[in-house]
């Protein structure tokens, strides 16, 4: 079973090198068959230099696609080499590499296409501010009334993608903000979906890409583009 994790990355050289070694680390004590794929979104500070040195396969942007076209990038070259499953981890430190194998079972488990890494389902670990997680209900609310699915924590981006679904992403997937968007889309295309509980930490380093100021903004654009892919022909 190939796995591939894919490491989104701008400007995160605080934290890049703990998030491939953590990686690497797991799969080797779960003898997992993974590799890492960190895609550097044209980032300005050491990034680049950092994960060349590393052991893991470095995809350099040249120009910045932000973190929709950033995972794009990774999911196609899974789909191009033959992975069986792709997992989506933050460069910012956030999502443990040790919850990975809790995943994984549940993906097997319950026959799950997607499988998403849930800080909500018994409120372990770090739970974000009070804005962001009034932000996530209110996705999960509209993926609820789009899509029939019960997701508490649309926003998360620690999540698995089987081979199905990566021959669906690598035609295409949601730019800028992507992670509740694509619930919308692998609804369309009756994937199952599921989560499982994990806990998350505090970014390691880097800063969000999205601020209070910018909050109303984010959740205006994701709701319109949630409902466009609804209804659009994908």
């Amino acid at each position: 079973m190939k796995i591939a994790a894919i490491v989104p990355a701008f400007n995160e050289s605080h934290s890049i090198k703990n998030v491939v070694e953590d990686l690497l680390s797991v799969a080797i004590s779960h003898k997992l068959q993974l590799t890492v794929v960190v895609v550097n979104d044209c980032s300005t500070d050491e990034t680049g230099k950092i994960i060349d040195k590393l052991h893991c396969v470095a995809l350099h942007l040249p120009v910045n696609l932000g973190i929709g076209g950033a995972m794009q990038t990774g999911f196609k070259y899974a789909f191009e080499n033959n992975f069986d499953y792709a997992i989506q981890v933050d460069g910012d430190g956030q999502h443990p590499a040790s919850e990975i194998p809790k995943i994984i079972a549940a993906s097997i488990k319950n026959n799950w296409d997607v499988t998403i890494g849930s800080r909500f389902l018994s409120k372990e670990g770090f739970q974000s501010s009070n804005m962001r997680r009034a932000g996530i209900k209110y996705f999960s609310r509209l993926n609820k009334l789009l899509t029939g699915f019960s997701i508490n924590d649309t926003t998360s981006g620690f999540r698995l993608l089987n081979r199905k679904v990566l021959a669906l992403v690598n035609e295409y997937y949601p730019d800028e903000y992507p992670e509740p968007e694509a619930i919308v889309l692998f609804s369309k295309n009756k994937l199952q979906v599921g989560e499982v509980q994990v806990q998350m930490r505090e970014r390691q380093g880097g800063v969000s890409s999205i601020n209070s100021v910018g909050a109303v903004y984010y959740m205006m654009k994701v709701t319109l583009a949630s409902l466009f892919t609804r209804i659009r022909n994908i």
